[in-house]
């Protein structure tokens, strides 16, 4: 069931964000030089590495480490990077991970391959087992804020409650936190 939501939802939002996602392209291109997209070795269900792409918010050859752990992170930003970021929109090409099945829209956040003590946790707590989303319950309890095991504990949280009817409470507190910019550096 969840696997039907997860296609059907971002299939409509992909048609929906079309014009969206190809202005973001466009000026993504015009802006910095390099590729559109970023492709970040991500830690998916199982604690298999799969390839998440994002729009490219950060100049080549920035290290690929969490932002939080870059000296000064604004200094690899594209000159569009800090609104990407902050607006989310860097994160819309996700729906191709969905579409294709490497991600859900509500799971924990899919770990960089070099977070080992992130990726260690969720593995003792089973949150491994999970497909990693778009959202979760992390991302709207402090996302980019929380320590690693605080954001551990949340996706535990969510292994135990998740329902359909949870994941659409996710959704809605999402779009709140996106609107308000809650919790988001950079």
């Amino acid at each position: 069931m969840k696997r039907l939501f997860d296609l059907v939802l971002a299939l409509c939002a992909a048609v929906i964000l079309l014009l969206p996602l190809m202005v973001v392209a466009l000026a993504v291109r015009l802006t910095s030089p390099g590729p559109v997209l970023y492709w970040s070795d991500r830690v998916g269900k199982g604690n298999r590495i799969f390839k998440m792409p994002k729009f490219r918010s950060m100049r080549m050859g920035t290290p690929a480490v969490a932002t939080h752990l870059l000296e000064d992170p604004k200094a690899y930003l594209t000159p569009i990077g800090s609104f990407l970021r902050k607006s989310s929109l860097d994160e819309l090409p996700q729906l191709w991970s969905i579409i294709r099945g490497d991600m859900s829209f509500v799971g924990p956040r899919p770990a960089l391959f070099n977070q080992h003590d992130l990726i260690a946790l969720r593995t003792q707590y089973g949150v491994d087992k999970l497909l990693p989303g778009l959202t979760g319950w992390a991302q709207v309890n402090g996302r980019d804020e929380l320590p690693v095991f605080q954001k551990v504990q949340l996706d535990t949280e969510y292994v135990r409650r998740q329902s359909l009817f949870f994941d659409m409470k996710i959704i809605g507190l999402t779009f709140y936190r996106v609107i308000r910019r809650d919790s988001i550096t950079h």
